[in-house]
């Protein structure tokens, strides 16, 4: 009974963590036109500086791999939470490019730890639920981001000034790391020990990331692309193009807080490829069809698509032999994070050779590939 108990406080703590890493992340976003303004940066140059932000996240996580394997998830989470709260406020008060750089390093990297160890811990939780649980931990990522972004959004919108806004979040952020790191599962001095070595990944684990760089490139594309989309080719204004990531964030949130039955009914493979064949769908359908609503129709089916495929993979990452679940999972998050950061500069490439419509048809043929490859998911 006391067993099931620490297992009741440990996924509840699960939550939280995700919860909250997607609220500091979405935090941010709201932030960018102070930042912008405040520095007078032009478009290439806050572009270049916003990827120290990917770069402090990609750059973190093998070392992360390690330190979580060889010393506890919980431990890292702790720790790289308490430092992330320091972030934002700071990010708030910088007055050079080069601090913001810094700045942008720094939360990155923090960010990038909490979330290597926390899906690493989800891994563990998982396992010992014996059930299908991590597309729940990243629905509560999702509702922190929607939950995130739009309180940052009230509390600007209300004239509080931005140094006592990103305040008002890292206090929130603290209190939740705070108040659940102690819930976490001990997992200290129970993977491998072995001197830390940057090593390329091979082998399923090389499969499965390069399935995840897929993943997040999609997810980068609705990111990017989709409110250029429906302004320059399907006759949205400006002010009303957002409304397309709008439907596609809504969609992935209600996709990952139903995926853990939906997986349970069809099983990861099938959860995979369906998903995969759903979004390649979106994609088509926005890209191809001519009309406003198919457009924001399409998001939709990439959002519920796409909603289950990233956590599937996490799970069966950190399940592979002989790799410990921390540093499978730091392997796929990178893999995944360059997805992320280089998929929508790869859409740019293509579109400027073609146009944007044949730029998302060409990722929905990558996402049938990831479909074609769900069988890895069981192995």
């Amino acid at each position: 009974m006391e067993g099931r108990t620490t297992l009741q406080k440990a996924t509840r703590a699960t939550r939280m963590i995700f919860l909250m890493s997607g609220l500091a992340m979405a935090s941010w976003a709201p932030m960018v036109p102070y930042a912008k303004a405040r520095l007078s940066l032009d478009d290439a140059s806050l572009g270049l500086v916003l990827l120290a932000f990917g770069g402090g996240s990609m750059l973190s996580m093998p070392v992360i791999g390690w330190l979580a394997s060889r010393y506890g998830n919980d431990k890292v989470i702790g720790i790289a939470g308490a430092l992330m709260c320091l972030a934002l406020p700071a990010l708030a008060l910088v007055q050079t490019i080069a601090m913001l750089a810094i700045g942008l390093f720094y939360f990155g990297a923090m960010l990038g730890a909490v979330d290597v160890a926390m899906n690493a811990h989800a891994v563990e939780v998982e396992r010992l639920e014996g059930r299908a649980v991590m597309s729940g931990f990243h629905g509560l990522f999702s509702l922190g981001g929607l939950a995130g972004a739009a309180g940052m959004s009230v509390m600007l919108a209300s004239g509080l000034p931005l140094f006592a806004c990103a305040l008002s979040v890292s206090a929130v952020l603290a209190l939740i790391v705070i108040s659940q790191q102690t819930s976490l599962l001990r997992t200290a001095n129970r993977a491998v020990r072995q001197s830390f070595a940057l090593r390329m990944p091979r082998g399923l684990l090389l499969l499965v990331g390069a399935l995840c760089f897929v993943s997040f490139l999609a997810e980068g594309s609705m990111l990017d692309w989709s409110a250029l989309l429906l302004r320059d080719f399907r006759g949205y204004s400006a002010a009303s193009a957002g409304i397309g990531y709008a439907c596609f964030s809504v969609a992935m949130a209600m996709g990952r807080l139903t995926g853990d039955r939906l997986i349970a009914w069809l099983g990861p493979v099938w959860t995979v490829r369906a998903g995969a064949m759903l979004a390649a769908a979106g994609f088509l359908m926005s890209a191809l069809m001519p009309w406003h609503a198919t457009a924001l129709l399409g998001f939709v089916l990439v959002g519920l698509g796409a909603a289950n495929v990233v956590p599937v993979m996490f799970s069966a990452a950190g399940r592979l032999p002989d790799v410990a679940p921390a540093v499978s999972i730091a392997v796929v998050t990178a893999l995944g994070y360059a997805g992320l950061l280089l998929g929508p500069a790869l859409i740019g490439f293509v579109a400027h050779a073609t146009s944007l419509p044949v730029a998302l048809a060409a990722v929905a043929a990558l996402l049938m590939l990831v479909a074609a490859s769900a069988p890895v998911v069981r192995r």
